[in-house]
């Protein structure tokens, strides 16, 4: 393991190599995060800003990272999942002067640790995805808030997290919830959850997918994503929901819906995207068919429970990368994909870049905001902020920019007669 004291914690440095090609590769898939640098290096709004980030070591991350240090800023970096970083990647991070505390395979001490390391430049801006720095800077280093000026958010369970933080009045700076943008939450969330997670199942286990009962738990933008991609595949989608309207949502767009109890007699594979504990436990083990696949695709690992699987199982092998095979009792073989973490991150790449080129642009674009509000002098209130509609609709016209896709624009005459309230049929 590489590693310099207050600098960086790798695998192996001399992957940076490798790394470099598939940063380079991504942001060759990145047209929008490429021109905000470009913008941006010239200006340096975020010089003399320092950042702890904590998010996937991924080739679309690196992309932003380099992106936040074109723009003047000090950046030390960890990894938001035990199994999400890509060593090169790192390496290459590390090579190039970032400070950065990732590799794969993390146990659960490490990855405090690394966060932890992050903390040593004494941040006055944080970048997460999972909320998991910043509740270790509230539960471990409250002295830090003192010169921390603000946050942003990259996913659901994050921001389902800090929105209560901030209710109960524990919240001690402002964060900018990043995945409730709409050129996050309907594009990386859907599209991307999507491909990538399915990308993470037929990596894991090479299985045809069509004709397959398929179960999401969870229709929300992720499990609709993935159900999207499952259905496109010739799968046979069932959904299992706790929401009624989101349960209606499934039904009326091709999917059949039942309890999880029911699902679990008829699934072949399983994915969960709920961001809540306990989707499938015991019972549903005892209900599974010879050789169902099991996987999560929401951030944490606690959603299937593998300790009621492992109290059933007889014996496990890894029998592929990603994929453990548990054999039950009466001979049944239940394969676990991750071990119940991130498949798409895990088993795959993660998202396509293309597409986390919209919510980086948003991470960047925010972290800019919180550095011109404090400039300004006006700090804000302790909560939750959302992005201004104007940045999500400016960061899609870059998108179609960059895609040569040009729309229509309302006359004068349209918009005024949008506020005509007098304007009758």
């Amino acid at each position: 393991m590489d590693h310099k004291e207050g600098m960086y914690k790798v695998r192996d440095l001399a992957l940076a190599e490798e790394g470099r090609r598939l940063i380079d590769w991504a942001e060759s898939r990145m047209p929008v995060m490429m021109a905000l640098r470009a913008k941006y290096a010239e200006t340096q709004p975020l010089k003399g800003y320092r950042i702890a980030g904590c998010l996937h070591v991924t080739k679309e991350t690196a992309v932003l990272v380099r992106t936040l240090a074109a723009a003047g800023a000090e950046v030390s970096w960890s990894g938001c999942n035990p199994l999400s970083t890509h060593d090169a990647v790192a390496a290459a991070l590390a090579d190039e002067g970032i400070n950065i505390y990732a590799w794969h395979g993390l146990s659960v001490e490490d990855f405090y640790w690394c966060i932890d390391q992050t903390l040593l430049i004494n941040p006055n801006l944080t970048l997460d995805d999972g909320a998991d720095l910043i509740f270790t800077v509230h539960n471990k280093y409250p002295e830090l808030v003192q010169t921390i000026i603000g946050g942003t958010e990259e996913t659901t369970t994050g921001v389902h997290r800090l929105r209560a933080m901030a209710d109960d009045g524990a919240l001690n700076y402002p964060v900018i919830a990043v995945n409730d943008a709409e050129t996050k939450w309907d594009f990386d969330n859907v599209y991307g959850t999507g491909q990538s997670t399915l990308d993470g199942i037929i990596r894991a286990t090479s299985v045809m997918l069509a004709g397959k009962n398929f179960v999401v738990a969870g229709y929300g933008h992720c499990g609709k994503g993935v159900a999207l991609r499952a259905k496109g595949m010739g799968a046979n989608v069932i959904v299992t929901e706790v929401k009624p309207t989101a349960a209606l949502k499934a039904t009326l767009e091709g999917m059949r819906v039942m309890e999880m109890d029911e699902a679990a007699k008829h699934g072949d594979v399983f994915v969960t995207a709920t961001g809540i504990k306990d989707v499938i436990v015991k019972r549903h083990f005892e209900s599974m068919k010879d050789g169902a696949i099991v996987c999560n695709t929401g951030h944490y690992d606690c959603e299937i429970n593998i300790a009621d699987l492992e109290a059933i199982a007889s014996g496990k092998r890894e029998i592929r990368n990603s994929n453990e095979e548990y054999v039950t009792s009466d001979g049944r073989r239940i394969y676990l994909l991750a071990q119940g973490r991130l498949v798409n991150l895990a088993a795959a790449e993660g998202h396509p870049s293309e597409v986390m080129d919209m919510s980086f642009a948003n991470q960047f674009m925010s972290q800019i905001r919180l550095a011109e509000m404090h400039k300004s002098g006006e700090p804000w209130e302790n909560k939750v902020y959302d992005i201004p509609a104007e940045q999500d609709q400016e960061i899609a016209r870059l998108k179609l920019d960059t895609m040569s896709i040009g729309i229509d624009e309302l006359t004068p005459e349209q918009i005024e007669y949008m506020d005509n309230y007098a304007a009758g049929t």
